[in-house]
C-alpha cells in the first residue's frame, strides 16, 4: 500500500496533474475523492497538521469570507460544504503540500 494520499477532484486541473504526476513515477496513491466522500474532523485536522498550515490557507476564493473567523469555525464549514477546501492536496507520512503550484507535489515525492 502507498504511503501518498490525494484529496482529489476529478475535475479539478491541477488536480488531475498531481494525480498523472504521481502516478508517472508507479506510484499508486490512495485517493480520497473528497467531495463525494468528505473527511470528518479528525481526518481534516490532520491534513492541517501535516500541511503545518492554519485552516483559513485552505479556504478556496468562493470561502475567503470565513478567513477571519476562528478556526472551528472555519473547520466547522469545510466539513460542512467539502467545496470551501483548497485542491489538491497531497500527504506523504507526516508531511503533506496543497498542490498548487504542481512543483510542490514533486518536491514532496522528492522528499524535499
Amino acid at each position: 500500500m502507498s504511503d501518498i494520499e490525494i484529496w482529489h477532484n476529478p475535475r479539478c486541473s491541477k488536480s488531475r496533474a498531481a494525480l498523472a504526476q504521481i502516478e508517472a513515477r508507479g506510484i499508486v496513491p490512495r485517493i480520497r475523492l473528497y467531495l463525494t466522500d468528505p473527511p470528518d474532523e479528525p481526518a481534516l485536522r490532520a491534513m492541517l497538521a501535516a500541511l503545518a498550515l492554519p485552516a483559513a490557507a485552505l479556504l478556496r476564493p468562493e470561502g475567503k469570507a470565513l478567513k477571519d473567523r476562528p478556526e472551528a469555525e472555519i473547520i466547522a464549514a469545510m466539513l460542512a460544504d467539502p467545496k470551501l477546501i483548497e485542491r489538491p492536496m497531497v500527504r506523504r507520512g507526516a508531511r503533506a503540500v496543497i498542490g498548487r503550484p504542481t512543483e510542490a507535489v514533486t518536491d514532496l515525492l522528492d522528499g524535499a
